[in-house]
């Protein structure tokens, strides 16, 4: 067993470079849709999955997201979202290969059909019961509200990549009872279902190695960061210390 320091930006390039591998989206590169809806992890996801296809070039994810959470300083307003958002560049469809630019979730989820994937970010998890919940600050649901239709109206597969540092130990069901209920104030709570995936899926389908974690914290600059426990054949264990290696100096997420 070995133990690795993961701060929250490597753990975004981890859960990308997986996803990119991911059976059921390189299936929906080739022959189907996959809708990679903004937020900041997911903005590692797109970085990953264009470059895999050789369109990158002209996507940048800084300004890939909607809602965002930073120190209260001002820059949000009381939904999460930047006060200015004419940067915003949609979310990333690809349809057969090709990343249509400029589309949304809201223009294609009508067309989406099972095979299709979307992929949508997660502001909770509870990784022991493998299940992961949402901030709503949209009055209409916001991405998610809209993407459920596909996944539940049409099988239409929903992963969830969250990493391990919004992690929460309380029943989600219960927290969105208690965040939801009329006159409370501030963002409401979706428990989805869906595939949850965090470093120590990234981890486990990479390596085949087994993962799992069992510290937290940091100051100056690793702030957020897990502690991983890695176990598995002597070459698992290789393939995860070149796999972990090749992210821990991801830069810090900035604006």
């Amino acid at each position: 067993m070995e133990q690795f320091l993961i701060t929250p930006a490597a753990g975004k390039r981890l859960i990308a470079r997986a996803l990119k591998e991911h059976h059921a989206i390189k299936k929906a590169l080739k022959d189907g849709t996959v809708v990679i809806i903004a937020g900041t992890t997911n903005g590692y996801v797109a970085e990953e999955i264009l470059s895999f296809l050789g369109q990158q070039e002209d996507f940048s994810r800084k300004r890939f997201f909607r809602g965002i959470v930073l120190p209260p300083v001002g820059l949000t307003d009381k939904t999460g979202r930047l006060k200015s958002e004419t940067e915003f560049p949609g979310d990333v469809v690809i349809v057969n290969g090709t990343w249509k630019k400029g589309l949304t979730i809201f223009d294609v989820v009508d067309d989406l059909k099972e095979g299709d994937v979307i992929l949508k970010g997660a502001n909770a998890v509870n990784s022991l019961k493998n299940k992961a919940a949402i901030y709503i600050g949209h009055p209409q649901g916001g991405t998610i509200g809209v993407a459920l239709q596909a996944v539940i109206g049409r099988r239409v597969r929903l992963i969830l990549p969250v990493g391990l540092e919004k992690r929460v130990h309380t029943d989600l069901d219960d927290l969105a009872l208690k965040f939801n209920t009329p006159g409370n104030h501030g963002p409401r709570l979706l428990p989805v279902v869906g595939e949850v995936f965090t470093e120590i899926e990234a981890i486990s389908s990479l390596t085949g190695a087994t993962a799992e974690l069992v510290a937290a914290g940091g100051v100056a600059g690793a702030e957020g960061s897990i502690w991983i426990a890695v176990s598995g054949k002597s070459s698992e264990m290789e393939a995860a210390q070149k796999l972990i290696k090749s992210i821990t100096k991801e830069p810090a997420f900035s604006l």
